[in-house]
This record gives structure tokens, sequence and C-alpha cells, in this order.
């Protein structure tokens, strides 16, 4: 019979953790669900870790998140006494802020082109959200040095803002999935190389990295809008690390920002308003009005999420009037993200209105936010705020107004890969459930538009 060494390691984290291995067991079920993967841990599997036997395929990894969750730090399955195998160890890729961004990027890269699934399926972390907190520092002059023979200009800093805004606008029209492959490659091939490259001068060098930035942010939305939140966010934390390098004011500070975003997404609020605030700290007074707009819009959403609502409608209508006094300043190639600055604002309005119970004004500001991006270019987001604005409508009981909305919205996903837009036509299907039954021939039709659009894709 095989003797087991009880796992001292494990009992000792569990312990300071304050769990019972019953809400343990639930806890890593969670994690579990998050990546995709159905569970039945129970107290009786923790017991048996603790004994010494050890968990099987993912789940060292679910209980060492589910455990990080709690305490507050990122651990390992290796800290929890369990054995490390290939996927185990990338759960630390890219969840470190380290002395070259490059250096986290190139595995996780690496491991995306194969199909690895175990990074894809990673979860999000909510100590990792903390880190950009304890990080705000100046770090530009890491990557200054030299590390190849070629000479980089604003010509090239010029054609990777090209290439990467051509990725944004098909990541927009098309969906996350498309193009995703290529993005990678870019990056890796012909992005990196240059980051290491020889400047012709800072302000060079400083562009350089604010657009790779951009460009791993790009990967990091990408990976968000196909449901892989943890892998989003590791793109997120590098490319935070890679504005900060650059230098450039106020850029560390809008990825600090859409990490708040996909925080307040995921109901995980436990950093978001740290993020907001100390984002909006960073770029206030070394950015444009439109730009500043777009920090303060997101901290009136996290402000309105603690129940501070006073202060969250005073924030937002402040990010209005910023948008109103200047609207022909310059916008930050790295602000663009989404498109429109005014744009964004309403549709992060509408939030604070949802937030808030204001259905009626959250409405407003969706069909504001709808209109003010180009529906052509940016057809998912145009979509999905129309989506927001339907909801909106139903809950204030007009099923009519809800139906054309959702119609309009619907035009707009034909063509668009996106996991979030398929999440949004089957809560639509949901929602019409009731209204079926009272035989709404609108409602049929809708339904059946929605069937057909899911099966399509």
């Amino acid at each position: 019979m095989t003797t087991r060494t009880p796992n001292d390691q494990l009992k000792a984290l569990i312990a300071e953790s304050g769990l019972t291995y019953e809400a343990l067991g639930k806890a890593v079920c969670a994690v579990a669900a998050e990546c995709g993967t159905r569970l039945r841990t129970n107290k009786s599997n923790i017991e048996h870790w603790i004994g010494g036997s050890a968990p099987r395929g993912d789940t060292p990894r679910f209980l060492a998140v589910a455990l990080s969750r709690r305490l507050g730090r990122l651990l390992t399955p290796a800290d929890l006494g369990l054995p490390s195998t290939t996927a185990a160890e990338s759960d630390t890729i890219g969840m470190s802020l380290g002395n070259d961004p490059l250096d986290a990027l190139l595995p996780m890269w690496r491991y995306e082109l194969d199909r690895r699934r175990f990074l894809t399926a990673s979860a999000y972390s909510v100590a990792a959200a903390a880190l950009p907190l304890t990080h705000v520092q100046d770090i530009a002059a890491r990557t200054a040095a030299a590390r190849t023979g070629h000479t980089v200009g604003m010509a090239e800093v010029a054609a990777v803002r090209d290439m990467i805004n051509a990725f944004s606008e098909m990541d927009e029209r098309h969906g996350g999935q498309h193009g995703r492959s290529a993005l990678v490659t870019y990056l890796r091939d012909d992005v990196a190389p240059l980051c290491r490259a020889r400047f012709r001068t800072d302000e060079v060098r400083q562009h350089m990295l604010s657009a790779a930035s951009r460009g791993v942010h790009l990967l990091g939305w990408k990976s968000y809008d196909a449901g892989q939140q943890g892998l989003a966010q590791r793109y997120y934390l590098q490319s935070y690390a890679l504005a900060t390098e650059s230098g450039l004011r106020g850029h560390d500070g809008f990825v600090m920002r859409t990490m708040a975003m996909q925080g307040l997404k995921l109901h995980r609020p436990e950093h978001c308003l740290g993020l907001a605030e100390t984002g909006l700290n960073r770029a206030k007074g070394h950015v444009d009005a439109q730009t500043e707009a777009l920090f303060r819009i997101v901290h009136a959403h996290t402000l309105a999420k603690y129940g501070k609502h006073r202060a969250a409608l005073a924030a937002a209508d402040h990010a209005h009037t910023l948008l109103t006094g200047a609207p022909g300043d310059e916008v930050p190639f790295w602000a663009l993200a989404w498109g429109p600055p005014a744009a964004s604002v309403y549709s992060r309005s509408a939030k604070v209105h949802e937030t808030i119970g204001d259905h009626r004004a959250a409405a407003e500001q969706y069909e504001l936010a709808a209109t003010a991006r180009p529906s052509t270019t940016y057809a998912r987001i145009v979509a999905l705020d129309l989506v927001a604005g339907a909801e909106m409508h139903l809950k204030r009981g007009s099923i009519e107004q809800a139906c054309a909305t959702w119609h309009r919205a619907l035009d707009h996903m034909d063509g668009v890969r996106s996991v979030r837009t398929r999440k949004a036509v089957t809560r639509m299907r949901g929602d019409l459930a009731r209204f079926r039954a009272r035989g709404l021939r609108r409602v049929a039709e809708l339904d059946e538009r929605g069937r057909e659009f899911l099966a399509g894709t």
C-alpha cells in the first residue's frame, strides 16, 4: 500500500484563508466554470488533497486561483505543495510586471499560436488586478539601450500605428477572432524587434513603445471579446508595462482604466475604484479634455458600483462638460482604442445610469453612443450598445421599442464573430421568452431572427 505524505503547505494556506472545506470546494468549482470546465469538488476532495493525494487535470490550477483570490496574492500549484505541470507553470506567465514586458509576452504568443488551451482558458485574478496600483513608477529607461543595429525613426512608428489601426478596424467590423493569429505574429516578429532597436531620439522610443502597448492592448480586447478573461488580463498587464516604459503621460493610466472596466464587467470590483482613480490621477493635467473625459466617465461608473450615486452623477456630468469644452483637441493614438471619445463617454454614462436604476436615461445614452460611431467601422460595438439600449427599454416596460432596437442591433451583427454578440442574442431570446407565450407577432419575428443568427455563427 502506498503511503501518502500529508500536504502541510495546502493545509496551512486553507487555514490562512479561513474558508471551510465545503466553501473552498465551491470556490474551486466557480473558477473551473469560468474556464469552461464543470467540476464537482466538495469537502471530501479537499480532505483527500490535504491527506496527500493530488488533484487531477487542471484542478490544481483552479485551486491555486481560488486561494489566490481569497488571500489577495498570486499562488501557483507549487505554492500549494502540488506537482507542477507545463500547464500549471504557465499560470505565472504574463501575471507579473518584470524588467521587460517583451520577456513576458514572447512565451504568451508562442502558446497562443500553438493553440494551447490552458492559456486561453486561464482565470481572471483579483490579485493581479492590484499589480498596477503598486507599480505606478517611471521605468522608461529600461529599454533605452540599443539591442539591434537598426535605427528606428518616426516613419517606423507611423507604420506600426497604421497596421494596428487596420487590425483594430478589422476587429470592430468582424469580431475579435478575425486576424488574431496575424496580430500575434505581427507583434512578435515585427514590433517586438523594433522595441529593442536603436532609436533616433528618445521621443521616437516613447512613441514606439506606446504603439506596441496599443497593439498588446488590442490583443487583450480580442481575448476579452472571446470570453477569455484571464488571458485578456495578462495582455492588459503587459500593455500597461509597455505604456509605463514609454513614459508618455496618461497612457499607463488608460490601461488601468481598461482593467477597471474589465473588473466591473466581471463583477469583481475589489480594485476597480483604485484603478480608475489612479489612472485618472496619472492622466489629469497631461491629456486633452476629450481624453480626460474618458478617464472621468469610468471613474463615475466605479463610484456608482460602490453606491456613491451622487458623486457618480457629478463625475459623469464633468465628463460631458469636458467633451463639449474642447472638441477640436487632438486625441492621442492610444486613447482612440474604441473610436470617437464621445461615443465611449455616452456608453459608459449609460452604465452609470443603469447602475443607479435610471433606465430611461440609460437608454438615451446608449442611443447616443450608437449614433456617435461610424456604424460600418464599429459594427460590433454599435450593435452591443443597441442591445444594451433595448434591454433598458424592456426594463421600462416598452416591449415595442425594445424589439425595434434589437432589430437594429441585429442589422449590425452580420459577419461579426464574437462571443459577446452571441451571448447578447442568447440573452435577448431569454428575455423574450415570457412574451412569446402571448403570441406577439413582433416578438415571434425577432426571436426567429435571433435563432437564425445563432445557427449561422
